[in-house]
């Protein structure tokens, strides 16, 4: 048996692993390293064991995973981006689908300090969607705005997703931040305007709130966001003009959040300590799938199936734009089944040889990849935001509701998509001020 074969013969099981439900991780390291004691034998397969998960976790721009995420644990548990829904509902409720638009705002807020799209919509859907329903807003909508508007946790900074993929691409992290705060802010605002226009079509659904809140109390909610406005200028700020790296500023974010968490008194015992355990929990987690990924890429090099495969893709001559639509499609399907870490690193050892062979931008393609996975976050079956969303309103809200929520957002996904290919300005413009 050719080595090629031994090495799409690993994949296939890998795939199959997958549909098991074997965990990503688990399936990653188990296939990796029964590929490597195939090929060349024992004591190699176990010296790669031993060696690549040090190698990977030694790399100096990882420690701004575990940093990124205490800083949004922090500012989660210890209530300091409470007050950005408030802000948000207090000045746009007299606006038509109010609430939901200041769901959306407040959750690339929150994207801002935490990198997760997962927290974003458990955090949010506990405090808006109750509010939407209380103020007699379609089921739909109110579930459906939360879970679309959580995906903006992987595109706007710090995102966890272009960590990863910066250190897998060697892509410079603090560019990909940068191109991930024009397509954030480009998806937030299409699905404002889906919103405005749902509201306009059936007002039913987004009723108006008869009363505006004094000036007076707008003014004090809206003074109650510094917090995250402070961490948004100190880390964005700081990196964009250069104070600090993108690995830096997780260290810088993390510390800022334990001083404003301590400056208004929130910084308890239990809030610390549960952010220190949801760190430790989530970065274990997250590398563990990581050092797998990295394992499957030495196995795909020492069969030679990887350059196989992107030379098999290669010699179709594809049009570059073809070549997105289908690493788009694949993407699409993958991310119904699959997390979006586990997505992603399963598929870049075969994919980037054949990105750099066809001379694409690796911080347009990572951006773009970005939202792409979180696309995967709220199309069913296996739509995570949605499951999360469940979770939060119980027996309210029927999971078939949410999905029919989420398509209204799936058409302004679709045309993000489109600006993103038509118009990639708008994710490299800001990465290209910084050179």
């Amino acid at each position: 048996m050719g080595n090629e074969v031994i090495g799409v013969f690993g994949l296939a099981l890998l795939v199959i692993l997958l549909l098991l439900r074997v965990p990503v991780g688990l399936s990653l390291i188990g296939v990796s390293f029964g590929g490597v004691w195939i090929l060349i034998g024992e004591r190699p397969a176990w010296g790669i064991l031993s060696a690549v998960p040090y190698d990977f976790a030694a790399k100096w721009t990882l420690s701004s995973i575990p940093m990124f995420l205490l800083m949004g644990f922090v500012c989660y548990h210890a209530g300091l981006t409470r007050g950005l829904f408030e802000a948000c509902r207090s000045w746009m409720a007299r606006l038509p689908g109010g609430l939901a638009i200041a769901s959306v705002i407040g959750s690339a807020g929150f994207a801002a300090v935490t990198g997760s799209s997962v927290a974003c919509a458990a955090a949010m859907g506990r405090i808006a969607v109750p509010e939407m329903l209380r103020a007699g807003y379609d089921k739909g909508l109110a579930t459906g705005s939360i879970a679309a508007a959580g995906t903006l946790g992987a595109l706007i900074p710090p995102s966890i997703l272009l960590i990863l993929f910066g250190v897998f691409a060697e892509a410079p992290i603090g560019k990909l931040f940068m191109g991930g705060v024009g397509a954030g802010l480009v998806t937030a605002i299409l699905y404002i305007a889906v919103i405005w226009i749902r509201a306009a079509i059936d007002p039913a659904c987004a009723p108006r709130l008869s009363t505006r809140p004094p000036l007076a109390e707008r003014i004090a909610h809206l003074k109650e966001t510094w917090p995250v406005l402070a961490l948004l200028i100190v880390v964005i700020g700081g990196m964009f003009v250069g104070l600090f790296t993108a690995t830096e500023a997780g260290a810088v974010g993390a510390f800022a959040s334990i001083v404003i968490a301590w400056s208004k008194g929130s910084l308890t015992g239990p809030a610390i300590w549960a952010a220190v355990q949801e760190t430790l929990t989530t970065t274990a987690a997250l590398f563990l799938i990581a050092i797998g990924a990295n394992l499957l890429t030495r196995f795909l090099a020492l069969s030679g199936s990887g350059e196989l495969i992107a030379q098999a893709v290669i010699g179709l001559q594809a049009d570059p734009l073809m070549l997105i639509l289908g690493i788009s499609a694949l993407y699409l399907f993958l991310g119904m089944f699959l997390d979006p870490i586990g997505a992603m690193l399963l598929t870049l050892p075969v994919l980037l040889p054949v990105l750099r062979a066809e001379d694409i931008d690796l911080i347009w393609f990572g951006v773009f990849l970005a939202k792409f996975l979180e696309i995967g976050m709220i199309t069913p079956p296996v739509g995570l935001n949605v499951f999360v969303i469940k979770g939060v309103v119980g027996d309210d809200v029927s999971l078939t509701k949410i999905f029919q929520g989420i398509l209204w957002f799936l058409v302004a996904d679709a045309i993000a998509v489109a600006l993103f290919i038509a118009f990639p300005e708008i994710i490299t413009w800001l990465p290209e001020l910084m050179d």
